[in-house]
């Protein structure tokens, strides 16, 4: 009877509160999409390649975990506490029938263990769907392709996810119980009154809302014009002046909205008065809650839009090779021949790049770059050491399907192997080429083509290059200090790559190429560094960004609908007047749209300057890649737009519900006083 009782209750709980039982099976997703990151296809192929940073990674995860349980914690905290406020007088019913309070506790107790086993019966498998879909789903984006995919099935994941949900909410519920051991039944049954507020004067309202937004417009102004890493005063003041002016914006918005109030009191009709008071008291009392709220979605929408900078957009610089063989070109052309791998390969070249016999007169070249505005640090650490054969370079271009270089007499191209982030030097250097400068060879002034080439010129980054010339073949016979082939380069044929994905066919040669002895390097093996920590930065921010979102999100509908409950009295106040039941559910619609407005748009215009200080002055993408990620940008803000719509309308069905209890209340009354 007792357990019976015990499901019938929880199951109640779960029907009557959506939001409740959500937040709950979320946070099991969260957990489990996080200790699971180790299992995941593309982690199980980064460990490969750089099995020490993997470890480094996986080894951060225990303390990522943690602070997520602290956050999560808040999210099932709120929840509970709404759950059980709304049972408060089924508490005094069952302490005034004789049930003894260890009792009470006991029932909670197993209600609370009961609905952990069916969150864990239902967000188990869709945690499992879910990060089969980000594994699949991340190998597509950076290039690996989904064939040879395995399932993931972590049993430490499950067990500490287990751990972790169930923790955090007995600790929510034991937090909230043990105010309830000592109140009385009369306690429980009288309704809930709201705190009494603390007036603040009409100018100490304007002077908070005003100081809130200059140090908000101060905090803007160092993020993006001033801001160039996450260390350092400028980042300590941008998180004061952010965090002070946001809480006395909240502060102060509750004097604002009062004298608009005051405006309209001629003008408003229906509940439109009781409507905008609402808004304004729960601002008042609640400004904290509010100003949390905002930095937590700021928070969640900086993540989220870093993540995605850091992930697909910066994830694989240029292919150029896909394998570089060093040693004699003889024995890899005996290898390539004996291989049976002639069907796989689209081309085979010798790639002809060395160090340079030769000084080269740069003061031309040092003149027109000096011109140029942010040119300080690019002069002053200028060298050139290297020289490329043009004809190999023009084969590499072949392979890649670009148009071949063209070099007139006594002209030359200026190379570099400079990583694309760093966009300030590739705009000033771009901009001297194609103003026509010359670099001097054996007295001789060589015009330099106005195009800055950057394409690797082997497979892995085996070789930094500042800056070189590719110049003529009978020219680089005469500047090479090593005139023989740097390495060979091998393009694997498209079709291959179609059929097997570009991972599966990397590790079938590469399998071969170490089984020959050969000395190589490949493409996947050369970005597998950066490739790392794009792919674990971005999955980091991303998931902290959903969970930021949540949370702020429960925040807000869970203290709407609790400062609801409080003020229970004034709506039953309302029915009493006439106010029928459409009109108040209109009335509550409409409050709780303003009370996310409030919060979103004071968080969406502050994330627009975090979001332009981060691909300005953090990540600096690339002119080339800054619009693939406005657009993955763009359609994850149309996620969190339906993420705030689908969240606002489980809110207002709760409010709406809230309202009809009420109104069934009223009417068994009245009916029991005729």
């Amino acid at each position: 009877m007792f357990f019976r009782q015990v499901r019938r209750n929880a199951a109640k709980n779960r029907k009557g509160s959506g939001l409740f039982f959500g937040s709950l099976v979320i946070a099991i997703i969260a957990f489990y999409t996080l200790l699971s990151l180790g299992e995941q296809d593309v982690m199980r192929f980064l460990s490969e390649l750089e099995s020490d940073a993997v470890q480094k990674l996986l080894a951060m995860l225990p303390q990522v975990y943690l602070v997520s349980l602290f956050f999560v914690f808040f999210l099932v905290y709120f929840a509970c506490k709404y759950q059980t406020d709304s049972r408060k007088r089924e508490f005094a019913m069952y302490l005034m029938l004789g049930m003894r309070r260890s009792r009470l506790f006991f029932t909670l107790l197993c209600e609370t263990l009961w609905n952990s086993l069916v969150s864990l019966i239902i967000g188990l498998p869709a945690a499992l769907l879910l990060t089969e879909g980000i594994s699949m789903a991340t190998a597509k984006i950076v290039g690996l392709g989904i064939i040879g995919h395995q399932f993931s099935f972590s049993i430490q994941a499950i067990l500490w996810t287990i751990c972790g949900f169930v923790a955090v909410q007995l600790l929510s519920m034991l937090i909230i119980c043990i105010p309830l051991g000592y109140a009385q039944p009369a306690e429980l049954l009288r309704s809930d009154a709201a705190k009494k507020q603390r007036k603040m004067s009409r100018r100490g309202s304007s002077v908070s809302l005003v100081a809130g937004i200059l140090l908000l417009l101060a905090a803007w102004y160092l993020g993006i014009f001033l801001l160039e890493s996450l260390e350092g005063m400028v980042m300590l003041l941008l998180l004061l002046f952010g965090c002070l002016g946001t809480f006395l914006f909240y502060r102060g918005l509750g004097g604002f909205l009062a004298g608009r109030l005051e405006g309209k009191y001629p003008r408003a009709r229906g509940l439109e008065t009781f409507t905008g008071r609402q808004v304004q008291e729960n601002v008042v009392s609640q400004y904290k809650a509010l100003a949390i709220a905002s930095l937590l979605l700021l928070m969640a929408l900086s993540c989220i839009s870093y993540g995605i900078s850091a992930g697909p957009g910066r994830t694989i610089s240029a292919h150029s090779a896909d394998f570089s063989i060093f040693g004699s070109s003889a024995q890899a052309e005996d290898f390539l021949h004996k291989s049976g791998l002639q069907d796989k390969i689209k081309a085979s070249y010798p790639m002809y790049l060395s160090n340079s016999n030769r000084e080269f007169d740069l003061e031309n070249l040092k003149s027109v770059i000096s011109s140029m505005e942010g040119s300080e640090n690019i002069v002053e650490y200028m060298h050139m050491d290297y020289v490329i054969s043009q004809s190999s370079y023009n084969k590499m271009q072949k392979a890649m399907g670009k148009e071949p270089l063209k070099l007139g007499k006594n002209r030359a191209a200026l190379y570099t192997s400079m990583h694309r982030d760093e966009v300030n030097f590739y705009r000033v250097v771009g901009q001297a080429v194609k103003a026509g400068a010359f670099v001097g060879i054996k007295g001789k002034l060589y015009q330099l083509e106005p195009a800055l080439y950057s394409d690797n010129v082997v497979a892995d980054r085996a070789i930094s290059i500042y800056m070189a010339l590719i110049v003529p073949d009978p020219l680089y016979k005469k500047l090479a200090a090593e005139p023989g082939p740097y390495c060979r380069n091998v393009h694997l044929a498209d079709a291959f790559v179609k059929e097997q994905g570009l991972m599966q066919a990397t590790r079938q040669v590469d399998q071969k190429l170490a089984a020959a002895g050969l000395e190589y390097d490949s493409y996947l093996g050369g970005i597998g560094r950066n490739l790392f920590y794009s792919v674990a930065a971005s999955y980091l921010t991303v998931y902290l960004g959903i969970l930021f979102l949540l949370i702020a999100n429960t925040v807000i509908g869970m203290k709407y609908l609790i400062s609801q409950r409080q003020n229970r009295h004034r709506y039953r106040t309302l029915f009493l007047l006439g106010a029928d039941t459409k009109r108040m559910c209109r009335s509550v619609k409409h409050q709780i749209q303003i009370f996310f407005s409030l919060v979103l748009g004071l968080a969406a215009i502050n994330s627009i300057a975090a979001i332009l200080s981060m691909l300005t002055s953090l990540t600096r993408l690339p002119e080339d890649q800054l619009g693939g990620v406005l657009a993955m940008a763009a359609a994850a803000l149309m996620v969190f737009v339906l993420a705030e719509l689908l969240y606002i309308r489980i809110v207002k069905r709760a409010a709406c519900r809230e309202i009809r209890t009420l109104a069934v209340w009223e009417q068994r009354e009245r009916s029991d006083n005729l």
